[in-house]
């Protein structure tokens, strides 16, 4: 499988991914490393404690390195948990939406995991 693949199989935007990292073999490089990096599962987590303080800050972490991959949609269900816990932001969604929310980005990143196993393979 090609990087080119897996972004299409994982629902990838490859070409953002080339615009930020600029060569295959950074994105390989970093793609690869999203798995062990913790920030996604830490945000899940995070909605188990309903802390404003860290939904705030593990989602608008998991914005900005799915932005960088080219992960747009994980990136943009991200940004919707980090600007309802910005700081000075009134809450717009219940914590049944928020834990809704955060179920749907748990199955997008199971997904994208299991996308980068085959990748590696």
């Amino acid at each position: 499988m090609t990087i080119q693949e897996l972004y299409e199989e994982i629902g990838g935007d490859y070409q953002q991914a080339l615009k930020v990292l600029r060569m295959d073999k950074l994105i390989d490089k970093h793609i690869r490393k999203l798995p062990a990096n913790g920030v996604v599962d830490g945000l899940i987590a995070a909605g188990g404690s309903m802390d404003p303080k860290e939904l705030f800050e593990t989602s608008h972490a998991v914005k900005g390195i799915c932005a960088n991959l080219g992960l747009t949609a994980l990136s943009e269900a991200a940004s919707e948990i980090s600007e309802e816990f910005r700081p000075g932001n009134p809450r717009t969604m219940s914590d049944e939406e928020v834990k809704a929310k955060l179920a749907s980005i748990d199955a997008m990143y199971q997904r994208t995991k299991d996308g980068i196993a085959r990748y590696i393979g």
